[in-house]
């Protein structure tokens, strides 16, 4: 697993280089814009809310002993919980409207690596490869929520709420680098296939998906490089597995 993860990571150190190479950068313009107005509208929304929702929370304390500590602590619990869910919702929204200009980043990179031109052999429109990143991330979304909503209680334990913390970083990291790897997978597995083979190599999923987190991080620059360096590394990941356990084939039927 941890070996796994430094290799998910490790693929981001030959993107950027990859991105030149083949021409890709024109690929990412409207993801880009999608990126960027996503993230504006949910961060203003979580500034706006976060105070919000740490008032609703000391209201749980009764007393009047200690209601102003309980009110500090619940303000910065509301803060992390509203960041938690922008961040959540901000990646799988943009990982579903970006499906379609994604897969052919992936099916590009795919082509390089294995020197087989597949683009004749692709069997999904436009419209399928869009409603198959909404059908993935919705599942998604739904699946990391469940998770994450009961390590967010756990930040009212103490001690406890700091491996809780990295405990909901290490999830978020794994629903973004499961979104990235799809790109490829579309292209080779049917719906359930590609969730058990991201579950398989869930490392590779987790270390694509803590650089994608740390690079929302960075002001501007991180919502705009987010999805070309993470999906390049991501495609370049996956489809090295899928050589490796032989599961690229030139007259392979893709899934829809």
């Amino acid at each position: 697993m941890v070996k796994n993860i430094f290799k998910g990571i490790q693929a981001y150190s030959s993107s950027l280089a990859l991105i030149s190479k083949l021409k890709l950068w024109k690929y990412f313009f409207i993801p880009i814009i999608i990126s960027v107005i996503t993230a504006t509208v949910i961060g203003f929304s979580a500034y706006g809310l976060s105070d919000n929702i740490g008032r609703f929370i000391a209201k749980i304390w009764v007393w009047d002993f200690g209601k102003e500590t309980f009110t500090t602590i619940s303000t910065f619990i509301g803060g992390i919980i509203v960041l938690a869910v922008g961040l959540i919702l901000y990646k799988h929204i943009i990982m579903a409207l970006s499906a379609p200009f994604m897969s052919p980043v992936s099916e590009k990179i795919e082509a390089h690596l294995t020197g087989v031109d597949i683009h004749s052999h692709r069997n999904t429109t436009f419209k399928e490869q869009l409603w198959r990143g909404i059908r993935i991330n919705m599942r998604n979304l739904c699946k990391e929520l469940l998770i994450t909503i009961p390590i967010l209680l756990l930040k009212f334990i103490p001690v406890v709420n700091i491996f809780s913390t990295i405990l909901l970083f290490l999830v978020q990291a794994y629903y973004a680098g499961f979104g990235n790897m799809d790109y490829t997978l579309e292209r080779h597995f049917k719906y359930r296939e590609s969730i058990q083979f991201v579950r398989k190599h869930r490392g590779i999923a987790i270390g694509n998906g803590i650089v994608f987190i740390l690079f929302l991080l960075i002001p501007v620059i991180g919502v705009i490089l987010v999805l070309p360096m993470s999906v390049t590394a991501a495609s370049l990941k996956t489809v090295s597995i899928l050589k490796q356990n032989n599961l690229l084939s030139e007259n392979k039927t893709l899934a829809k």
